[in-house]
């Protein structure tokens, strides 16, 4: 059953980011994108909550340090594809499943075999061929480094979630939670670019709207960021699910094939093309999640 929901996580958030990747693209405010997709969860899962009669708890505001992570992640993953190479942020932000069971060993006390290190080992090496590909510019650098910042923060968000179940959180409550923190942290940075536009908008001699026509309304960002927000409500939902019944580092590396979509799409869709050696990485990066996958039990 791990297994199942596992792959349906990755199916959910490989169409988030592809979703990401196209919005990053568009002229449009990052924040108040991000807020919406929150937003929508927050709504998703509160409307859960009272069709499924669960009650908040003490453990449920476990989903607030569970918003943070998510909160800082996804502001990553998002500048990451704003100002880098797809395929390189997509396959950093695969590899939270080789902390998740490290830190999951030495916490919780889950197995970690030699198939699990061999699979790290092989995953290291081919996100160090990415890295240090002939293809690497200064955009991908900066791109490469957000893509790490989203990594780290996704397996905290990752261990997050794997701790909720341990204390018997309520699912859809903790759920609210995390999606209402983080609504809340994007909103506020929202507020933020808005006031400087509004005072840039001033100096310069002109109104707010007319800057805002450069590009995406707010209220269309915040809309499409609500669309957006489906995706991540239901793979988070599969996810914490998966972390209920099956070990964290296994659900994580399982979850991590969503960069599989990402990269499919940046390769026939976006036409990114990928050198030998980037080719090879991404190759040696799949096996060893791959590996984990099948003899990481």
């Amino acid at each position: 059953m791990w297994l199942l929901l596992s792959l349906l996580a990755a199916t959910s958030f490989g169409l988030r980011g592809i979703l990401y990747h196209w919005t990053s693209q568009q002229a449009l405010n990052r924040n108040a994108l991000l807020c919406g997709v929150f937003f929508s969860g927050a709504l998703i899962t509160l409307a859960c909550t009272l069709a499924t009669g669960e009650a908040f708890t003490v453990s449920s505001l476990i989903g607030v340090q569970m918003g943070l992570f998510s909160f800082g992640a996804n502001a990553s993953m998002f500048k990451g594809f704003a100002v880098g190479k797809a395929s390189l942020v997509a396959i950093l932000t695969a590899l939270p499943s080789a902390i998740v069971v490290v830190v999951a060993f030495a916490v919780w006390g889950e197995t970690l075999n030699m198939a699990q290190l061999s699979s790290f080992i092989i995953i290291i090496a081919g996100i160090l061929l990415v890295r240090y590909s002939n293809d690497i510019t200064r955009g991908n650098l900066q791109g490469a480094q957000w893509g790490l910042l989203a990594m780290l923060l996704f397996a905290g968000n990752d261990l997050s979630g794997k701790w909720s179940t341990l204390m018997d959180a309520p699912l859809f409550p903790t759920l609210v939670c995390m999606f209402s923190s983080g609504s809340i942290c994007f909103g506020l940075w929202w507020l933020r670019d808005m006031r400087s536009l509004r005072f840039a908008s001033l100096a310069a001699g002109h109104s707010a709207d007319l800057v805002n026509k450069r590009g995406w309304s707010f209220r269309r960002t915040f809309s499409v960021g609500m669309a957006v927000g489906i995706t991540n409500a239901v793979g988070m939902m599969f996810i914490v699910t998966a972390f209920d019944v099956g070990k964290a580092g296994l659900v994580s590396a399982v979850t991590a094939l969503n960069v599989l979509i990402v990269l499919l799409y940046t390769r026939f869709v976006v036409k990114e093309r990928f050198t030998k050696l980037e080719t090879i990485g991404i190759c040696a990066a799949f096996a060893g999640i791959l590996l984990m996958r099948l003899y990481g039990s």
